[in-house]
């Protein structure tokens, strides 16, 4: 197994990030972990100075770092993505703790691309964005003040990871099911809510917390690339049935 391939599948995704000093931080963060592979959601400033001048000798990983404009764009091929959360929250998502989910990443990432996102400064993940995620991680801080910085946050994260990857103790590569990267799960789900219109059990004016409930449901199953395409193949002929002569 070449642990360097593990590393380079791994992608760290900061969300809207408004300090740019937290953006070089967490470019440093990531190279000391020997991480970098940087996506960046609709930053406030970037490039900056600020973001340079922090990154100390990680500014490389700022000069290579993908910037994009939706968190969608950001996890394009990857088959797991893990949301990190500063505290519980009333969804239905998996909840571990960050050694759990770097256990879970840097299995996956011996055969496919993974990310770890990180929403902004003051609020983290928002609960769209948490939609686009599969798994939710949390730091087991003290619960009398549980506040991470951004980079501080990210630190603990990857060294997580590091030390699943460099341990060793993951799962057989060859046991793994080939997982739905994101793009194929956004083009189910758009699928799917355009059939539950179409069979009037979604009202598009009303649509309530329903397609948020259904992407719950769904991130639970770990859907593998084969199933993405068995479900699709079951909403197009829900709409317009087959005709079968045996029945």
């Amino acid at each position: 197994m070449d642990k360097q391939n593990i590393f380079n599948n791994i992608r760290v995704v900061l969300c809207q990030t408004s300090h740019p000093g937290n953006i070089g931080s967490t470019a440093r963060a990531m190279k000391t972990m020997g991480l970098s592979d940087l996506y960046l959601v609709n930053p406030l400033h970037f490039p900056d100075p600020q973001a340079t001048s922090l990154a100390t000798g990680a500014a490389d990983l700022l000069e290579s770092a993908t910037v994009c404009s939706s968190l969608q764009e950001a996890l394009t091929g990857c088959a797991l993505a893990i949301g990190m959360s500063a505290r519980k929250r009333q969804i239905s998502h998996e909840l571990v703790n960050v050694r759990e989910a770097a256990h879970r990443a840097a299995s996956l990432a011996q055969n496919q691309p993974i990310a770890l996102v990180f929403g902004t400064e003051m609020s983290g993940l928002s609960n769209a964005e948490l939609d686009c995620c599969q798994l939710l991680a949390m730091i087991p801080a003290n619960p009398e003040y549980s506040s991470l910085n951004l980079a501080a946050a990210v630190q603990v994260m990857t060294y997580e990871v590091r030390m699943a990857i460099l341990e060793g103790k993951l799962d057989a590569a060859d046991n793994q099911p080939e997982l739905a990267t994101n793009e194929a799960l956004e083009g189910f789900y758009a699928h799917l809510e355009d059939t539950l219109i179409k069979i009037g059990y979604l009202n598009p004016t009303a649509p309530k917390k329903l397609s948020e409930r259904i992407r719950r449901i769904y991130a639970r199953a770990k859907l593998e690339k084969e199933e993405v395409n068995l479900l699709r193949g079951i909403l197009t002929l829900s709409v317009t049935p087959k005709k079968h002569q045996k029945y």
